[in-house]
Order: structure tokens, then C-alpha cells, then sequence
């Protein structure tokens, strides 16, 4: 048995991160001391390697308990569910580097209206997309929330067929 100072120091965590774990039930001691401390196994060690390496991904504790307390412990749908969400934020990252970029150069932005898919199309040439990996893209939009992925491509003001094709483009290939 492994006590919480020890355990802490392993893993480079506070020492108040891993009673606040087991407060939210994400990791709950094997043991207590007739004292009241905290003793973990072998097994919450591992438990603790995968929360800690989960929460490095960038997934959100409910979603590693999920994981944790379900018998298969397939974190498929939240690994995709946060790499959509990366992939969103990259794409909002790179616009914005565009900006200062051109901001720097003392030349003004270009025209910042309605988002459709032309200017879609070249913020991502432009932050060095090829169009391999705008399917990859699209590929993983699609997977992680097809819904949101076709009100995106309606907010573009892609047309209906053309929708149809990429959505089958990212099933197929």
C-alpha cells in the first residue's frame, strides 16, 4: 500500500489532488487507517497513471470517471469528442494567427464577414492544410459529432448535394 504523500510525489501532483480525486470519485483509496489516512494498491496506482495521463489530453475528470467506472474502459468516444474539440480550437488559433500576422505587417485584416466556404477554405490552405488533410479534418468532425458537423457545413452555406458528398467522402475514404 501506497500512502497519498508518496503516491503524490510519483506522480508529480499536489498532495490536495488526490483527496479532491477521491472526493469527486474518480479515484477512491483501497484503504483507510484506523487513523483516517489514505492507503492506495497497486491498483489505484494504475488507475491514476491513466487519470493522469487522460487528464493530460485535455479530458475533463467526469469523462475520465466514465472511463474509469465502466467495465470495457474504452475511452474511444471521449478521445474523439476531444479531438474534435482540439482540431476547433486549432482551426480558431490559426485564423487568429493569420490576423496577427497581418496586424504586424501593418496591413489590414481582410474582410472579416460572414465565415463561408471560400474564406473557410483558404484559412485552412493558409495555416497549411492540404486538402488530405482537410478530409482528416472533416473525417473527424464527422465522426465525433456528425451533427454539428452538417450545421457547419450549413453555416457555410454549402449546399445541400455538395454537403451530402463530403459527409459520404469522410464514410468512404
Amino acid at each position: 500500500m501506497t500512502s497519498i504523500g508518496e503516491l503524490a510525489r510519483r506522480f508529480g501532483l499536489s498532495r490536495s489532488t488526490l483527496p479532491y480525486y477521491d472526493k469527486v470519485g474518480v479515484l477512491c483509496p483501497a484503504a483507510r487507517a484506523e487513523n483516517g489516512y489514505r492507503a492506495y494498491s497497486e491498483a489505484d496506482c494504475k488507475n491514476l497513471e491513466l487519470i493522469c495521463l487522460y487528464r493530460k489530453a485535455g479530458l475533463p475528470l467526469a469523462g475520465i470517471k466514465k472511463i474509469i467506472d465502466s467495465p470495457e474502459r474504452i475511452p474511444d468516444q471521449a478521445l474523439n469528442r476531444r479531438l474534435a474539440e482540439l482540431e476547433e480550437e486549432m482551426a480558431g488559433l490559426r485564423g487568429q494567427q493569420q490576423l496577427v500576422l497581418s496586424l504586424l505587417k501593418r496591413q489590414p485584416p481582410q474582410d472579416l464577414g460572414v465565415m463561408d466556404k471560400k474564406r473557410w477554405t483558404a484559412l485552412l490552405v493558409a495555416s497549411g492544410f492540404s486538402e488530405k488533410d482537410m478530409l482528416a479534418w472533416h473525417r473527424g468532425f464527422e465522426k465525433s459529432a456528425p451533427k454539428k458537423h452538417q450545421a457547419f457545413l450549413q453555416f457555410l452555406g454549402i449546399p445541400e448535394d455538395e454537403i451530402r458528398q463530403i459527409r459520404a467522402r469522410c464514410e468512404h475514404t
